[in-house]
C-alpha cells in the first residue's frame, strides 16, 4: 500500500492502480424483498466517501453484503480481488474491515491488549501464546493514530463512548485493513467525540479507502469528500457535499418536496419530526 500523506479528496489520491473498492450491480433480497437493487459505487484511495440515505436506504445492508454478512448477488471487488461469496474470514484477510454502531472490543482487557490480539489476527496459536517483550510498531502507529496512547493500559470498558470506537478503528489498523466501511462512527458520541472522529478519518483516510455509513448531515457535510446517497435500495444520488446537497432529487427524499430549503440537506430527525407534525 502507497505511504502517501496526502488529504483525503473527492476521487481520491491515488487513481485505480492504487488501493480501491468497486461495486457493480450488487442486489440483495430478503424473502423476495429488494433491500440493495443493482448498487454501483467505486471509492478510490483517498476519497473519504459517506453513505447516506433515510432510514430503510439500503445503507447498512450494502456494506453488510460487501463484508459478507448477507448474501449478495453482483460483484464487490477490493483492488481487483471479488469479495461477493467469500466467507467474513477470507474477505477480512483480504483487507477490508468493518466497525459496527456498537463498538466491539474485549471490555476486561487493556487498549493495548485489544491491539495485540487484533493484531495476531494472522500470527500462529504458538505466536500468540508467547509473551510480548515489545510492542508491535504498527501498534504505537495505532496508538498515535488514534489518541489513545496515554490510555494504552486502561481497560476497554472503561473508555468513554467515543474511545471505544477509535480502539475499533485501531484494531482495523493493526490488522492492515485498507479498505474500512464504518457503520455509524459517530452514534451517540458528544461534539467533541464528533469533532475528533472526524479529524481521525482524515488522518486514515488519505491512504485507505474508506466508506462511513452516517445520520449526522452536520458531520457528513463537515468531514465528507464525496457522498454517495441510496434511497431504496439504488443510489440516487452521487458527487460532492455540494452536487448532492444541491440534487432536487436529494432535497424531494429528505424533505418531501422538490422546492429547495437553500441548499442544506436535513437531518433525519428533524424530518420524521415534521413528518409527524404534518400527520
Amino acid at each position: 500500500m502507497t505511504t502517501t500523506t496526502h488529504e483525503p479528496k473527492s476521487g481520491g489520491n491515488a487513481g485505480m492502480d492504487s488501493e480501491y473498492l468497486e461495486v457493480r450491480g450488487l442486489s440483495v433480497s430478503f424473502d423476495g424483498f429488494k433491500a440493495v437493487t443493482d448498487v454501483d459505487i467505486t471509492v478510490l484511495q483517498g476519497d473519504l466517501r459517506f453513505l447516506i440515505g433515510p432510514n430503510g436506504a439500503g445503507k447498512t445492508t450494502l456494506i453488510d453484503a460487501i463484508t459478507g454478512l448477507v448474501p449478495a448477488t453482483g460483484s464487490a471487488t477490493k483492488s481487483g480481488s471479488q469479495l461477493v461469496g467469500k466467507k467474513v474470514h477470507q474477505i477480512a484477510r483480504l483487507g477490508v474491515g468493518r466497525t459496527f454502531q456498537t463498538a466491539s472490543v474485549f471490555e476486561q482487557l487493556s487498549v493495548l491488549q485489544n491491539l495485540d490480539i487484533a493484531a495476531g489476527a494472522k500470527r500462529s496459536a504458538l505466536t500468540m501464546l508467547r509473551r510480548r517483550r515489545s510492542v508491535l510498531p504498527g501498534i504505537d502507529e495505532a496508538l498515535e493514530i488514534t489518541g489513545l496512547g496515554a490510555l494504552r493500559d486502561k481497560p476497554a470498558g472503561v473508555l468513554a463512548h467515543g474511545q471505544k470506537q477509535w480502539l475499533e478503528i485501531g484494531m482495523l489498523l493493526v490488522q492492515n485493513a485498507s479498505v474500512l466501511l464504518l457503520d455509524e462512527p459517530v452514534a451517540g458520541m458528544s461534539a467533541e467525540e464528533r469533532e475528533e472522529t472526524g479529524n481521525l478519518l482524515r488522518r486514515i483516510g488519505g491512504e485507505r479507502v474508506v466508506v462511513v455509513v452516517e445520520h449526522d448531515m452536520d458531520f457528513m457535510r463537515a468531514f465528507a469528500t464525496s457522498v454517495t446517497v441510496l434511497a431504496g435500495g439504488k443510489v440516487l444520488s452521487e458527487g460532492t457535499v455540494e452536487q448532492v446537497q444541491a440534487d432536487p432529487k436529494v432535497q424531494e427524499v429528505y424533505l418531501g418536496t422538490a422546492a429547495a430549503i437553500g441548499t442544506d440537506l436535513e437531518d433525519e430527525s428533524t424530518v420524521q419530526s415534521k413528518e409527524a407534525a404534518d400527520a
